[in-house]
């Protein structure tokens, strides 16, 4: 029997700077200024680069110095830029509280659906799990805190000795904006062992959740250049 001469196609390796240039363009497309900070911080840093170089009687090689120096400062300015504009593309969008929680990439688990949601005002209840014990995050306007209050007496009845956090994402007093959200729950306190934290995580997926998918905008894991990439690792 003849073999066959198919082969399979190769999947190419996407490389660190195509990944550099798919981050700038989705950032692009949300903050069309980026490219000004981009150049200002990369001619800036070079500029001091140079007038040191000037002063030390050294251009040539203070400019070969400053040309890394300047392209990690232009790239830490990507980084943030593509943070804002994926926070700014979701916000207001159904699900946007998840999407914004699942940027945190270690330590907490969201499910991807909420656990309670109003059908008439849209409001929704997350729930994650982590060390620190068990965070209820409400997305909507204040209203949604009683939705949060239930929630939190179904967990509590589950979990009596289960630490029980709060939080409304938004932009009204008394809540969390949404680029705020990650960092704030990465800040509690840790109270629970790895083996706590996986019986409480077993114990809440008992109770179920609402399927509700996270919008649609720039991936909250992809929204960062890859560093080791940009040092040729």
């Amino acid at each position: 029997m003849a073999r066959s001469t198919d082969q399979p196609e190769k999947v190419k390796k996407t490389r660190w700077y195509q990944q550099i240039w798919q981050v700038y363009q989705v950032t692009r497309r949300v903050d069309p200024a980026v490219t000004w900070w981009l150049l200002a911080v990369f001619v800036g840093t070079m500029a001091v680069a140079l007038a040191i170089g000037f002063i030390v009687n050294q251009v040539i090689y203070l400019l070969v110095v400053g040309f890394p120096f300047a392209l990690l400062a232009a790239m830490l300015v990507l980084s943030r830029r593509a943070e804002a504009g994926m926070y700014r593309s979701i916000e207001g969008q159904p699900g946007a509280a998840l999407a914004a929680l699942r940027y945190i990439r270690k330590g907490w688990e969201f499910p991807e659906e909420p656990v309670a949601m109003d059908p008439r005002t849209q409001d929704m209840v997350f729930r994650g799990v982590g060390r620190a014990g068990v965070v209820l995050v409400g997305e909507g306007p204040p209203r949604v805190g009683r939705l949060l209050e239930g929630e939190r007496k179904k967990v509590a009845r589950v979990l009596p000795n289960v630490p029980i956090h709060v939080l409304q994402a938004g932009n009204a007093e008394g809540q969390v904006p949404l680029r705020k959200l990650p960092r704030t729950v990465q800040r509690l306190k840790a109270t629970l062992t790895k083996a706590e934290t996986a019986e409480v995580t077993k114990r809440l997926r008992a109770l179920g959740g609402m399927r509700m998918p996270i919008p649609k905008g720039v991936d909250p894991t992809r929204a960062r250049p890859d560093r080791k990439g940009l040092r040729g690792r």
